[in-house]
């Protein structure tokens, strides 16, 4: 049996970066952002904290599989950061913020 080639296999060492590090870096970005503006918004903050934890899961499970779906490892990457990037901004704006 012929070995895959060496940029094949680097392609699914990234594609599996992306989905293990993004999609906890976006999981955790959810849980933060989420928690910390459905909190702002009113709910309690017992029940944002919960329900944005429970969006991070289908968010980490999401991750995984647009990593593995996605036509390149770049769009892979690029498709699991903007999200994570935006909720982490969303977390820092509100940091502090919730009563």
């Amino acid at each position: 049996m012929k070995p895959l080639p060496l940029r094949y296999r680097l392609t699914v060492l990234s594609r599996t970066a992306a989905a293990v590090a993004g999609g906890y870096a976006l999981a955790a970005a959810t849980a933060a952002g989420l928690g910390l503006g459905l909190a702002r918004l009113g709910m309690a903050r017992a029940d944002a904290t919960l329900a944005a934890t429970m969006l991070a899961f289908v968010a980490a499970a999401v991750a995984a599989m647009w990593a593995f779906g996605c036509a390149t490892a770049r769009r892979a990457w690029l498709g699991i950061a903007a999200p994570a990037l935006l909720l982490g901004a969303l977390a820092w704006a509100l940091r502090g913020a919730t009563p």
